[in-house]
């Protein structure tokens, strides 16, 4: 599903759910909640960033830049989305995984999925992804995801948020979702 950030079943022509279609103005996505941009300042570190709406490569994408510092242990710069407007789980155990476009600049990100059963801000599962200074459609399977600092495996069933994120090392992040 070229131009949209989806859940999908694992080959192109099984059905996919839409998270966001990237229509909206803003950071308000397609399925009524809203994109919001995290960095570590929220526990002492120094990284910074910006989250926009802006035209990248001819497609209308949300942009997050900053750089990311590993100074006062910080080292991340994010955005994020609920997958229900209210925060509340999304039972995604019928699909495989996670499809996205994006554009990047030739840094690694991860995807970073939250549960109802990570309830410290440091765990999630996670997996990472290059980017290139093309659009891409990138397809993350769940099965491919690991549990970060959870002693717990990822309940599809209780899906609460995704991240896209730039971490665990200093450098300038440049990422595009469409």
């Amino acid at each position: 599903m070229s131009g949209a950030l989806s859940l999908n079943g694992g080959k192109p022509s099984e059905t996919c759910m839409i998270i966001d279609d990237f229509s909206n103005p803003g950071r308000l996505a397609s399925n009524g909640a809203t994109w919001e941009l995290f960095t570590d300042q929220v526990m002492g570190g120094i990284s910074r960033g910006t989250l926009t709406r802006e035209i990248v490569a001819d497609r209308s994408a949300l942009r997050m830049c900053g750089s990311v510092s590993l100074e006062n242990n910080g080292g991340f710069v994010q955005m994020s989305l609920d997958l229900n407007p209210n925060g509340t789980a999304y039972d995604a155990s019928r699909y495989k995984g996670i499809q996205i476009d994006i554009f990047g600049n030739g840094e690694r990100y991860n995807l970073h999925l939250r549960t109802m059963h990570t309830l410290r801000p440091w765990q999630s599962y996670r997996l990472s992804f290059p980017t290139h200074s093309k659009w891409q459609t990138v397809r993350l399977p769940f099965e491919r995801f690991s549990a970060h600092r959870i002693d717990r495996a990822l309940d599809l069933k209780s899906l609460r948020r995704i991240s896209l994120v730039a971490i665990g090392r200093a450098f300038e992040a440049d990422l595009s979702v469409s």
